[in-house]
């Protein structure tokens, strides 16, 4: 029985953070039957001709990583006459620019360029790396890659050969995988996520609604497309899910490819994973609000959807973890009283066994990643990992707060490599 506002404000929360779990869960399983659907009735993706593409590789700091990256990409099944490289390497103050120019060295290919730019050009951000590199580049499509990827060498002729296919597809999306998941504990549980949220979720909601947005990384897009918008937005730090935007408002949509992956260096480090997502949910937050009149609009199709996701994982779920883990605080030192224990307790429990029967399904999609270790991974995920992204958001959002109010110029992070 609900004796006062406490129960009512808890009931509220645990409902709410159940339909949001559920909704994942309804993605989830789609995106299976989607996995399903592709990998067992797979048929022969070869085209009689291929495009001329060009690769774009942002990249700042990257001394680390970058080799392995343009290495991979150097290696790509893909005509070596049909691809051009382009490395934007953006105000590097590290030896990018002498590891970048060794690479040239021992691979004198026709198609290989690097841009090398300074503090007045460049170094303002991913956006407008890619910007630079967009201007030089000649390929009737344009793939991007982050600068700390290794794209398995089918992933180009992949994404390539479904955007040729499909003349509404103003882009397409291959999936990323965390390949330092074993580092530690932080990045079994990024590697999880990834498969859940990227992989899945994404599958779920191209099966449901031909609707996907664009990651950061593995992924191409049509020229004529990028021409017609303008490039990236420079104000967007986000610029992936800002730029899904204006395609679907063209009338475009953005096709999931499963079978193109990319494996990206995840962070190792619980300050570096926070300044990463903070960036995505502030980012996140600009686009929500540039788009915001599109919900209702009844002639934004896909975009209503995209927009009420994001709005019930940043606000409503955000909203409702907060309110219900305050009044367990509360309730648990003494300072309030609540009478819907066992309510709550089985609101709570169902919300949980959904979430790691989402992650179990989603994790039975990839080789070697359903096991006894990763189960028990998922079992403490709800009570560590998905708290730990609590934090970022009353950060990220506070943040976002003070830069409107106090009119600070938004800077772009850039995650720190191992």
């Amino acid at each position: 029985m609900l004796q006062n506002i406490y129960d009512y404000l808890l009931l509220m929360s645990l409902f709410s953070i159940w339909l949001v779990i559920l909704l994942n869960m309804i993605l989830v399983t789609s995106g299976f039957i989607n996995y399903l659907k592709h990998y067992r009735n797979k048929k022969d993706r070869i085209l009689s001709e291929y495009p001329f593409v060009s690769i774009l590789i942002p990249a700042h700091n990257e001394g680390k990583v970058i080799e392995k990256t343009v290495q991979s990409i150097l290696d790509l099944e893909y005509d070596n006459d049909r691809y051009e490289i382009i490395v934007i390497n953006d105000n590097s103050n590290d030896n990018s620019k002498e590891i970048l120019e060794n690479i040239k060295e021992r691979n004198p290919r026709r198609f290989f360029k690097i841009i090398n730019t300074d503090n007045i050009i460049g170094g303002k951000g991913k956006s407008n790396a890619l910007n630079i590199g967009f201007k030089e580049s000649r390929g009737e499509y344009i793939v991007i890659y982050d600068a700390d990827n290794t794209p398995e060498k089918i992933a180009l002729k992949e994404l390539v050969y479904d955007i040729e296919n499909d003349p509404e597809a103003g882009a397409v999306i291959g999936k990323f995988r965390c390949r330092n998941k074993n580092r530690n504990l932080l990045t079994r549980f990024i590697n999880l996520e990834g498969i859940y949220f990227q992989w899945m979720a994404q599958a779920g909601r191209w099966q449901l609604f031909k609707l996907c947005t664009i990651p950061g990384t593995n992924f191409i897009i049509r020229r004529s497309i990028l021409e017609k918008i303008g490039g990236w937005d420079t104000k967007a730090i986000t610029e992936d899910t800002e730029i899904s935007f204006r395609i679907y408002r063209m009338g475009y949509h953005i096709r999931f490819c499963p079978y193109s992956a990319t494996w990206e260096q995840e962070p190792e480090t619980v300050s570096v994973w926070l300044k990463q997502r903070k960036r995505w949910i502030k980012g996140n937050y600009y686009v929500l609000i540039k788009n915001f009149k599109y919900l209702f609009d009844k002639k934004a199709g896909p975009i209503r959807f995209d927009l009420l996701y994001y709005l019930s994982i940043y606000i409503f779920f955000f909203t409702a973890s907060l309110i219900s883990d305050l009044i367990f605080v509360l309730s648990f030192g003494g300072f309030i009283k609540t009478y819907i224990v066992g309510y709550s307790l089985l609101l709570w429990f169902m919300a949980y066994v959904l979430f790691v029967l989402s992650v179990q399904i989603s994790s039975s999609t990839e080789k070697g990643e359903l096991n006894f270790s990763n189960f028990i991974i998922i079992l403490i995920m709800y009570f560590t990992y998905c708290k730990l992204w609590m934090l970022v958001a009353v950060i990220g959002l506070a943040s976002f707060i003070n830069d409107i109010l106090f009119n600070r110029k938004v800077t772009w992070y850039k995650t720190e490599r191992f």
